[in-house]
């Protein structure tokens, strides 16, 4: 049993991250940022909720890119083959599910 409170997780720097589980190779990790990370297609598909914070998250769809704001609450699923990029507005905690290994 565990309890986190995301709101006190501040990592050393950008994209730091807290291990929370690991289920039959699917991770779930709380990330703090301040600043963007990498264009990337993961390996598998990937759960993005913002836990506090804004992040404009952009994605290319049919090589157009897109760019989505997100709020606390709000939930991006990326599929298989989907690029993108998150671009935290300031400091921003995300909760990322994914396949073990994905970058």
């Amino acid at each position: 049993m565990q309890i986190i409170r995301s709101k006190s997780f501040t990592g050393k720097k950008a994209w730091d991250s807290l291990p929370i589980a690991n289920m039959k190779g699917i991770t779930t990790k709380l990330h703090w940022t301040d600043k963007p990370y990498k264009w990337h297609i993961n390996d598998g598909e990937e759960v993005f909720v913002v836990l506090d914070g804004q992040v404009e998250m952009h994605y290319k769809q049919q090589a157009k890119e897109q760019i989505a704001l997100l709020n606390t609450g709000d939930i991006f699923y990326a599929s298989i083959g989907t690029e993108h990029v998150a671009h935290p507005l300031g400091e921003a905690r995300i909760l990322v599910v994914e396949q073990e290994g994905s970058i």
